[in-house]
């Protein structure tokens, strides 16, 4: 059984929890009866938390929404996890919640305990952001806060990784940089059997045990890995490739979109050629008719025929001509 004030803590972190928690459940958690719940939450009423009893047979307690603030009560992960969402929001757009961030950041690490500080300062040294005016996505890929925090160690102390990358055999590589991009999160690192520097989206890993040997590090050369990654992801890191033909100056293309997500190649004064990608076909054929400028599809065939089925899509939806 916990001492009093340990059990106070526990209760209030189990009330923390959104909807209501019957005295039996707490009982049960807490290793004590039903009437020593009781008594405890007198006593946290006291100290100014709001707690609510409801009645009826799926009644019990819960956190009122009036009164003192309670203290944040955080398991592992959930630290860890929160310390990902703040070093995330430095690629959201909304400006003046900058200090903020980093005063909350700086808050959580001073009072996280030392192996789950050391994890979370991983984290922070260990990443970059990309540009936040770029690229577009349906739906954000979901990603362990713990792997974030694996890799970014993984990073700062040298050490290599072993990982299967969607679901192939696993590879072994020496990690340089995580870098945060579009709520997307990238490892920057060198595949250690062929020396070649990739770029790996993280939602694609699966770490294994045993991992890889430490190295000694050799930094890219021009140590921009924020740029590597967005240039490779140009070429690599998207699930639809594309090569599209426009009927534009390659300086009108380049004019109208961020060249670290496209790479434009001239075939004339009046002709280039996009080659861009995305997460999905409709990303793509939408992207490419928002530029403004008369394009040609080829490949691949996949998007070809989606454009089609796009161009009839719109096709019947105008009105149809009167003749007068």
């Amino acid at each position: 059984m916990l001492e009093t004030s340990a059990r106070l803590l526990a209760l209030l972190a189990l009330l923390q929890t959104p909807g209501i928690r019957s005295g039996a459940d707490l009982a049960g958690r807490l290793d004590v009866g039903e009437r020593t719940v009781r008594k405890d939450v007198e006593r946290l009423r006291e100290l100014g938390y709001p707690i609510d009893t409801v009645r009826g047979p799926a009644g019990g307690y819960r956190l009122g929404d009036h009164g003192k603030l309670p203290p944040l009560l955080l398991d592992d992960d959930e630290a860890v996890a929160i310390a990902v969402g703040l070093q995330a929001a430095a690629t959201t757009a909304v400006r003046g919640v900058e200090d903020a961030r980093v005063h909350a950041l700086a808050k959580l690490e001073h009072v996280l305990p030392a192996r789950l500080r050391r994890r979370v300062r991983a984290l922070h040294e260990s990443t970059s952001t990309g540009p936040a005016n770029t690229g577009t996505n349906v739906e954000d890929p979901p990603v362990d806060a713990d792997l974030l925090a694996d890799l970014a160690l993984a990073v700062r102390d040298h050490i290599g990784i072993r990982f299967s990358y969607r679901d192939a055999d696993p590879i072994e590589v020496e990690p340089y940089r995580l870098v945060s991009w579009q709520q997307r999160w990238y490892l920057v690192g060198r595949e250690r059997r062929t020396r070649e520097w990739r770029t790996f989206r993280a939602d694609w890993m699966r770490l294994r045990i045993p991992g890889g040997a430490p190295f000694r590090p050799e930094p890219l050369e021009g140590g921009d890995y924020t740029a590597f990654v967005l240039r490779d992801v140009a070429f690599t890191g998207w699930a639809v490739h594309a090569r599209i033909a426009v009927d534009a100056p390659a300086a009108d293309v380049l004019a109208r979109i961020n060249p670290t997500v496209g790479v434009v190649e001239t075939v004339d004064e009046n002709r280039c050629v996009l080659v861009t990608g995305g997460d999905s076909l409709e990303i793509v054929a939408v992207w490419i008719g928002m530029l403004g400028l008369d394009f040609h599809v080829a490949e691949p065939p996949e998007l070809v025929e989606h454009v089609r089925a796009l161009a009839e899509r719109y096709a019947r939806a105008l009105p149809d001509t009167v003749t007068v």
